[in-house]
């Protein structure tokens, strides 16, 4: 059948399967809908929820300001699926175009598209981790679950880890009132993601609001009680905090082992995919009906040296969703690319913050706009002469700018008129970040390979 023959009766007639019943699947689905497929369409999901928001399970929903079964999130068009829901992939047959359930059934497909996103990473000793107390934060069933608890009063809540999830879950705590104590190995909240100059204004934050904070220790063990119930947690530094909920935050494990033996490049890391969304096999061969979006996805992107990147973030999976859609039931000339800048936000303790680009390539950060001490700054991030990234604090305005400026290879250090003059505007300094060699859940952008193309570039894999 000629492609284009064959591209029409995919759109007339095909069969898109979604593996993964999450924001990128929905957006997906939609996009699909809306460009044309009246094909048959089926999303698959292992919650027994259709798509949900999860950002405001960390803010709203732990502050008793939205309910965790109001989360849904609406739908843009009727999308007229088959939902196969509570029931998980299990695996992939990529020749026979086949995705296995955990009910025994198999969903053939015509394209396939990924969006099983990450899932929280437990605490590793599984018997401290059944304690009851102990939480993770990733699902509506999560956020329901530490809401109760957090309503019942608890004397003291332990967060293990203090990236932005585990920074949001404190100040949640902190403005309802309860007393919170943070463990985080590196020196400072944040710095895995926004470095250390950013993490000593974020630890202010933290003490400021009455947290407990306490960095540059390891949790070594949780201690339960004879009923079962946590009672306290153990640090490297000998110390002993007694507290009846803890929330282990550190950061998430990408959904792909079910795609374990299939061909697929998955692992770890995620799924590599081109910058059309198509996954590479094993081989490092491109697929032509399987496409992969949201934070399982792994992507070069061309403003980063062709790094892969795997972003969580709830804008780019609107957007790496759209794109992969199109692509699906798009002729090879009318496909596009996702070339998405990276951007993240977080609110904590009264303040918000933004960034665009990839921190965590930087390796100089300037404040240009603002003043540190004031928390109301902008901070711009340098990476070998060129501006790679820019963080706010309460200052959103500037972020439109910089990303112009990230877009077309704007230099650094950055020298416009409207460049802060105070001392600590005046020069860059070294953005302070952790060692990419040693262990972080901070960063929420991840820079996994580089284009072998651009040699005379040296990274770091970051590891988890």
């Amino acid at each position: 059948m000629p492609p284009t023959d064959y591209l029409d009766w995919l759109r007339r007639e095909g069969r898109i399967v979604v593996v993964g019943a999450s924001l990128a699947g929905l957006r997906g689905a939609e996009t699909l809908r809306a460009e044309g497929f009246t094909g048959e369409l089926t999303m698959i999901g292992d919650e027994p929820y259709e798509p949900y928001d999860r950002p405001p399970l960390s803010k709203a929903v732990l502050l008793g300001r939205a309910a965790p079964h109001h989360t849904g999130l609406p739908h843009r068009r009727e999308i007229d699926a088959k939902w196969r829901l509570g029931v998980a992939a299990t695996g992939l047959d990529m020749e026979a175009r086949r995705v296995r359930l955990a009910d025994g059934d198999e969903v053939e497909y015509d394209r396939l598209l990924i969006a099983t996103g990450v899932r929280a990473r437990p605490w590793p000793k599984e018997e401290e981790a059944r304690l009851d107390g102990v939480f993770t934060l990733r699902t509506r069933d999560d956020g329901a679950a530490l809401l109760r608890r957090l309503k019942a009063g608890p004397r003291r809540v332990f967060v293990i880890g203090a990236g932005f999830t585990g920074s949001e879950i404190a100040s949640a705590c902190r403005e309802q009132g309860i007393a919170v104590t943070v463990a985080e190995r590196a020196g400072a909240p944040l710095v895995g993601a926004l470095g250390g100059v950013i993490g000593a204004v974020a630890a202010e934050m933290h003490r400021e609001n009455g947290v407990d904070l306490r960095t540059g220790v390891m949790v070594t063990a949780l201690e339960g009680d004879p009923a079962g119930r946590v009672r306290a947690v153990h640090l490297s530094d000998e110390s002993v905090v007694e507290a009846d909920v803890v929330v282990v935050g550190l950061g998430a494990t990408r959904n792909t082992e079910w795609l374990t033996g299939s061909g697929l490049g998955s692992g770890p890391r995620g799924i590599a995919c081109d910058a059309g969304c198509r996954a590479f096999d094993f081989r490092g061969i491109v697929t032509d009906d399987i496409f992969v979006a949201g934070d399982v996805a792994r992507s070069p992107h061309a403003l980063f040296g062709y790094q892969f990147l795997s972003l969580e973030h709830w804008g780019n999976a609107v957007a790496q969703a759209e794109i992969a859609a199109h692509n699906m039931i798009s002729a090879s000339a009318e496909r596009r690319p996702h070339l998405w800048v990276p951007a993240f936000w977080s609110s904590q303790f009264g303040v918000n913050i933004k960034s665009v680009g990839v921190p965590p390539m930087g390796e100089q950060i300037m404040i240009t706009q603002g003043s540190l001490a004031e928390r109301r700054f902008v901070g711009v991030y340098g990476y070998k002469g060129r501006t790679i990234a820019a963080v706010s604090f309460d200052n959103t305005r500037w972020l439109e700018f910089y990303q112009r400026q990230i877009e077309k290879g704007a230099p650094f250090p950055v020298e416009f008129p409207t460049v802060d003059r105070r001392p600590e505007g005046r020069s860059p300094v070294d953005a302070a970040f952790p060692d990419p060699a040693l262990p972080t859940h901070g960063p929420m952008v991840t820079l996994s390979g580089y284009s072998p193309t651009d040699q005379q570039l040296v990274f770091h894999p970051a590891r988890h």
